[in-house]
């Protein structure tokens, strides 16, 4: 019997722990300095939000775990010594293992700034981090302003929490558009219209110098890069991405680059070790996917896959079309396929924005072919299999069109758009599409 050590309770780790002992009785142990169980890092802003507790974000019951004879050990692996096939913790412990897999997460970007330690100044990532949170803005008499830097989707999460409480939040974005690298221009243009008018203060085109500290060592004021104005504030949210958390391993002689590089096999340069989730650098390309994915799915996908190979099937990581969601506010966004900021040479875009300014669609196509490339839905859900169908079987633009009804996947009584959808597309392209009824037999069909 093999022991298998997972390092890291997020999804991959617990994923990778759960199909292990689906498919074989091998000795597992799971290590965390964070939590003594697994939960849903998405979650953790509905707990600060009062949405939700703590125990409400754990998917498995506490009992779990030791009914399903996987070990749980709290603790901080200062360093892995692959020769001797051994850990070592932060407090002198050490633990043996025969396979090893790396499941560590990310950590926020820090870029140096003066004062980035301070207290005060925290990211959004780890239990940890709510905890902080919790304490140093826990309402706005503790807090009377927050600032955060980083225009993505940990920061405009972060600033949804602290409105919640009342708290005025600066929001510092050093593009000139937020999320413009990824998003088309017209649906970021939306994007900062919605955070405005959430009394959110948003300052495109601006970054940040440093934060000055106050005399008990705190946070006091944040310094703005190319005006040199001070903004008075109690705390600083660093949201400027993330990066794997892989500085422990740098002695290990297990190879690294941005993050641990693997193959298609989620193996690493040395036997019997593993990385999976946000840690792990693909070193074969994707598709067009990034080398490092710090996306919830793909470390479950990841977390199976790896399953199957220390099992004795050896399984080629392969996470399929690209997919992702997530939530600006009140706006609920999701992406099937390749929708480009700045669209490649080959991609047209054709977009539908609503009159209420808070739903749009942006098609990507080939300008020659007409191939179905990819889309981007605010404020309108659609079904995923549906795209990722359409994808596979390599549907034109056309098609899309005429059986948008099939993908809509807004609840019952609400209000449909495809029609005005087909209508702006016929007038732009001048084609003639009668979008075809809705139909479930498409819809559940495998063929």
């Amino acid at each position: 019997m093999k022991h298998i050590v997972i390092i890291g309770n997020g999804i991959s780790g617990v994923t990778a722990a759960r199909h292990i002992r689906k498919l074989s009785d091998h000795k597992i142990t799971i290590i965390s300095a964070e939590t003594d169980h697994f939960f849903s890092r998405t979650a953790l802003m509905y707990i600060y939000m009062g949405h939700m507790k703590y125990e409400h974000t754990k998917p498995y019951e506490d009992y779990f775990w030791k009914k399903n004879r996987i070990d749980l050990k709290r603790g901080y692996v200062n360093e892995v010594l692959t020769e001797a096939k051994e850990l070592v913790f932060a407090d002198g412990e050490r633990m043996k293992y025969d396979s090893l897999i790396l499941a560590t997460g990310s950590k926020p970007n820090k870029f140096g700034w003066p004062g980035q330690d301070l207290e005060g100044v925290q990211g959004l990532y780890s239990f940890q981090d709510l905890e902080a949170l919790e304490k140093n803005a826990t309402n706005k008499d503790v807090c009377n302003r927050a600032v955060i830097v980083g225009g993505g989707l940990i920061g405009i999460e972060m600033a949804e929490m602290l409105r919640t409480r009342n708290i005025p939040v600066t929001f510092l974005v050093r593009d000139a558009s937020f999320w413009n690298g990824v998003l088309p221009a017209g649906e970021s243009e939306m994007l900062n219209r919605h955070i405005k008018s959430h009394h959110i203060d948003l300052r495109l085109n601006t970054n940040l110098k440093g934060i000055l500290a106050d005399k008990n060592g705190r946070a006091r004021a944040v310094v703005i890069e190319e005006t040199g104005e001070e903004l008075a504030c109690n705390v600083v949210g660093l949201t400027a991405g993330v990066s794997p958390n892989i500085a422990f391993l740098k002695e290990s002689g297990i190879e690294l680059g941005r993050g641990i590089k693997v193959n298609r096999l989620l193996e690493t340069n040395v036997k019997d070790v593993y990385a999976i989730g946000d840690c792990a650098e693909q070193q074969e390309s994707i598709g067009m996917r990034r080398a490092v994915e710090a996306v919830w799915y793909t470390g479950r996908m990841m977390g199976e896959t790896v399953a199957q190979t220390i099992c004795g099937n050896p399984t080629k990581y392969k996470p399929g079309h690209w997919f992702n969601s997530a939530k600006f506010l009140d706006i609920e966004y999701q992406t099937y396929g390749w929708v480009f900021g700045r669209p490649q040479e080959y991609e047209q875009q054709f977009h539908w924005m609503h009159p209420d300014d808070d739903k749009c669609i942006t098609i990507s196509y080939h300008k020659d072919t007409h191939l179905f490339l990819g889309i981007n839905t605010f404020g309108i859900r659609m079904r995923h299999e549906i795209f990722d169908k359409w994808l596979t079987e390599n549907a034109s633009v056309e098609h899309v069109m005429e059986y948008l009804k099939d993908a809509n996947f807004d609840p019952e009584f609400y209000s449909l758009y495809e029609k005005s959808i087909v209508a702006a597309f016929n007038a732009e392209h001048g084609t003639n599409i009668t979008p075809k009824k809705k139909s479930w037999k498409r819809i559940f069909s495998k063929a």
